[in-house]
């Protein structure tokens, strides 16, 4: 969605590593522009003004004016790297956006409701899958769909294709990709059996002690002999 947002961006003479240090050092993000049939443009943006875009409601699907030399152009963050360990953001790639032309995005999937399936016969809803991808205008992308799983029963789903849209989004996720069902817990595993272990009856001797009564009978009758 297009949001009333503009970011100032520096163009970058230079690439590299030791550029993009020298960047960090100044508290800047190295970033490329590209698309619009236009060629690639490497610049240098605040990293505080895209962090906001990152965490706000609609995210990546965010479309905002980046100025560079004045010039105001409409564009959308399709990839960025943040540091492993500190979580600060080391690149970013943006896309120049065509505001007359549909695009492709992801659009999050919100599930409520309390499932029958779970409620009144003990099964268990599994989320496989929290978004839809559509083809819309720039201006029309919604900021997320509801479906509503209170009537799903053991068995049941919901695939992309049952998601109502409106006539001006198409769905370009495959329709019968489940995002969701609800599944019957697997039954409880019998308990191990216990190996029994034969004990001698009351007053036998173990076998053991029976060969070496033997073997002391055999030695008196040699002794008896000699």
């Amino acid at each position: 969605m297009k949001r009333d947002i503009t970011i100032t961006a520096k163009h970058r003479e230079t690439r590299g590593k030791n550029e993009a240090r020298r960047l960090r050092v100044q508290g800047l993000t190295p970033a490329v522009v590209y698309g619009a049939g236009q060629d690639a443009v490497a610049v240098a943006v605040n990293p505080r003004e895209v962090n906001k875009i990152l965490h706000s409601g609609s995210g990546l699907n965010t479309i905002f004016d980046l100025s560079i030399d004045g010039n105001a152009t409409p564009v959308m963050i399709v990839d960025h790297q943040n540091d492993p360990v500190r979580d600060n953001l080391l690149h970013v790639d943006l896309k120049r956006i065509d505001l007359t032309k549909p695009i492709d995005v992801k659009v999050p999937v919100l599930f409520t409701g309390d499932p029958k399936g779970v409620k009144l016969q003990g099964g268990l809803l599994e989320i496989i899958k929290r978004e839809i991808e559509i083809e819309v205008l720039p201006d029309d992308i919604p900021g997320q769909f509801s479906v509503d799983v209170g009537e799903l029963m053991i068995g049941q789903n919901v695939r992309a294709g049952s998601i109502p849209l409106p006539a001006n989004m198409k769905l370009t996720s495959p329709p019968d990709q489940v995002l969701a069902h609800v599944v019957a817990l697997r039954a409880e595993e019998a308990p191990a059996v216990e190996a029994v272990v034969a004990t001698p009856a009351a007053g036998a001797e173990p076998e053991v002690i029976k060969k070496g009564k033997k073997e002391e009978e055999a030695a008196a009758d040699e002794k008896k002999k000699k």
